[in-house]
């Protein structure tokens, strides 16, 4: 046999001929070749126009896979291979739209094969392409087409493709975890504690600070009253940070930054969520400074001292402050001092 017949896949308004090797095997000594051109006239294709993202008038072509069994030829698919939509991005790169992609693993090959080959006679850079978790079965013919892992999430895995010679260019992901932790004291000088249910052994029974990571688009100030509210009932107002920790090589070798939020509360009765929180209670600062967390960490020990000088106006932290940037147009905190507020101290007005 050893006949290659060639299939044309997808036409493109502006002349664009890309070859691309065989992914469909042959039974029976036959194979298939496929390719991209700018005509298109063999029988086992059908055409219907589609419009792609950049504006070009593209074809969406039906696509025979055929095996030969005395003289039958069958159709194993068609109208499965689609343009690979998706948007591009501001720094000369493409993001595919997860919710174009063909289910059939063969015609996500072809597609992907095809386009990157598309993506790099247009010059393109990065290529994100995002799969959902119920697509899983087409992440090992992305890595094997070159695709690397950027992210995951929950319900997502994200890979990248960096197609310049050179090395790769794209924002590596995200390097640092965000906590809080809430330091709320009452008018009684009073400081609020929690018991952990889920802890390191060291840590078993020792009073601590709420602490919580933040959420996914959660300021930092937002975080602490929620972390505190949802662990011991408390309602809270933010006042400031009074400090914050820098640490790495935390979690699976990611950094961490740890907000230390000077809270004040506006309720007194303790609700313990049960799920993580043992016990809570209001303990005395002057018995929380002599607890062993304190007297063991010089870390915890300073926040405290800080919290003292903050009280005897010897020292100011940080306020949020609502702003937006032309940069993105978006609006964000950000957090300085404030020197015309009633509540100023003598660090900062002097």
């Amino acid at each position: 046999m050893g006949r290659l017949c060639s299939t044309s896949v997808m036409n493109w308004r502006d002349t664009l001929s890309v070859r691309v090797s065989p992914l469909f095997c042959s039974c029976r000594g036959s194979s298939v070749r496929t390719a991209l051109s700018s005509t298109s006239s063999h029988p086992h294709t059908t055409s219907n126009g589609a419009l792609s993202s950049s504006g070009q008038r593209v074809t969406e072509s039906s696509l025979y896979h055929t095996s030969r069994t005395n003289g039958i030829i069958s159709s194993v698919y068609s109208r499965d291979l689609r343009v690979l939509d998706g948007n591009d991005d501001e720094y000369g790169g493409f993001v595919v739209d997860p919710d174009k992609l063909p289910t059939n693993q063969n015609a996500f090959s072809l597609m992907l094969r095809s386009f990157l080959s598309h993506w790099k006679m247009k010059g393109k850079k990065g290529i994100w392409l995002k799969l959902p978790l119920q697509m899983s079965e087409l992440i090992p013919i992305a890595v094997k087409e070159g695709f690397r892992y950027h992210h995951a999430e929950e319900n997502y895995v994200m890979l990248t493709y960096w197609l310049p010679e050179g090395p790769c260019m794209l924002p590596g992901n995200a390097s640092h975890q965000v906590g809080v932790g809430g330091l709320v004291i009452n008018e009684k000088n009073e400081v609020l504690v929690v018991q952990e249910i889920y802890c390191s052994p060291a840590c078993v029974g020792l009073w601590k600070l709420p602490t919580r990571f933040i959420a996914e688009s959660e300021s930092i100030f937002e975080g602490a009253v929620r972390e505190v509210k949802e662990e011991t009932g408390i309602d809270t107002e933010f006042i400031e940070i009074i400090g914050f920790r820098h640490a790495h090589n935390v979690a699976f070798n990611k950094s961490d930054l740890f907000f230390i939020c000077m809270l004040r509360p506006l309720s007194t009765q303790i609700s313990v969520d049960d799920v993580e929180i043992q016990a809570a209670k209001w303990m005395p600062l002057v018995e929380f400074v002599e607890h062993q967390l304190i007297q063991g960490d010089r870390m915890f020990k300073k926040v405290i001292d800080i919290y003292i000088a903050r009280m005897r106006k010897q020292y100011c932290g940080l306020s949020a402050h609502q702003s937006a940037s032309k940069f993105d147009g978006k609006e964000s905190n950000l957090y300085y001092h404030v020197l015309d507020s009633q509540d100023d101290c003598e660090a900062c007005s002097g």
